[in-house]
């Protein structure tokens, strides 16, 4: 009888209406629902040997086929940048407005049967990203341990999700560390991260000037998203990272290691430490922060296990 791939996913996303989902994710569940047709399709075919291969055989057939399931069915829209998700909606391109608590926005995983999409689950995603492809130490600060309470959300505008340590040494001679030691000189960059689940065109730009505000103090800003949607969204980003110097991360929640740069941060030379002890003096978690990069420049030992870094790194 055949699998009718686009049948299946449209089917799929209409029953689903208004929640999003990976390839891989429709992929999954075509995959437990119709198994023996699924089996059939991997018979038939002469390269496909394992459930893992027709798993991304069929991830790449919805790709392929998605701008022909798009023109038959407009109710089915996708996000615009990677990882792309999938949805129907009966409403129009207007997005709509954002909930108080963007961290519980969630996307229900259809592999797991569980919902795994929101900022806390993007906070490891991010930390495991930052330590293998850029070598940094990342620190997860929580508004929520400030001593000055601002009301609901109050701090929101003041603490990044997450701050981060590079290392600017990894390479040196141990004389040219002593020496730089010696003369005071930089040793150390510092990172800061606000981390959103999804930006559009209704809450990028609080998004962005939240991490204005909260990165003031740091080496380097970033705004990093799992999702970006919407044709003008991007556009203003980069309208916006041209007049302060916020850079994005696009966080990819199935494969961390693959998140990347879109737009790379502009350098501010020296760290706001007046900024600094204020944030010290209200939060531990930034206490704790400052605490490790003070230590670092005093020994020369970044203590990764007082790090948020993943407990398998190399993968």
């Amino acid at each position: 009888m055949g699998l009718k791939l686009t049948k299946k996913v449209v089917d799929f996303l209409r029953n689903n209406t208004e929640q999003r989902f990976t390839a891989r994710q429709i992929a999954q569940w075509i995959l437990n629902e119709f198994p023996i047709e699924c089996q059939e399709k991997k018979i038939r075919s002469k390269s496909i040997e394992t459930d893992v291969e027709l798993l991304q055989q069929i991830v790449a057939e919805i790709g392929r086929d998605r701008p022909r399931f798009q023109r038959r069915n407009p109710e089915i829209k996708t996000t615009e940048e990677k990882p792309r998700r999938y949805y129907w909606t009966i409403k129009s391109d207007q997005p709509q407005a954002i909930e108080e608590d963007e961290s519980l926005d969630t996307t229900k995983d259809y592999a797991t049967g569980s919902s795994s999409l929101n900022e806390y689950n993007l906070y490891p995603i991010l930390s495991k990203y930052l330590w293998s492809e850029l070598r940094i130490y990342s620190k997860r600060i929580d508004e929520k341990k400030a001593s000055n309470k601002r009301g609901l959300r109050g701090n929101k505008w003041l603490y990044p999700d997450l701050v981060g340590m590079e290392d600017l040494t990894t390479d040196w001679h141990r004389e040219i560390k002593d020496a730089v030691k010696e003369y005071a000189s930089q040793k150390t960059k510092l990172w800061s991260f606000e981390v959103k689940t999804s930006l559009n065109r209704s809450n990028v730009r609080e998004a962005f000037f939240q991490a204005v505000s909260n990165s003031s103090w740091a080496n380097f800003g970033y705004l990093a998203a799992a999702e970006i949607e919407g044709n003008n969204t991007m556009k203003e980003l980069r309208m916006l990272f041209s007049l302060h110097g916020i850079g994005l991360i696009q966080i990819d929640p199935e494969a961390p290691t693959k998140s990347q740069i879109l737009i790379p941060a502009r350098e501010k030379p020296e760290v706001d430490w007046a900024t600094c002890n204020r944030l010290t003096l209200e939060n531990k978690d930034f206490l704790q922060f400052v605490k490790l990069v003070r230590q670092f420049h005093q020994t020369d030992d970044p203590r990764p296990k007082d790090w948020d870094i993943p407990k398998n790194p190399s993968s």
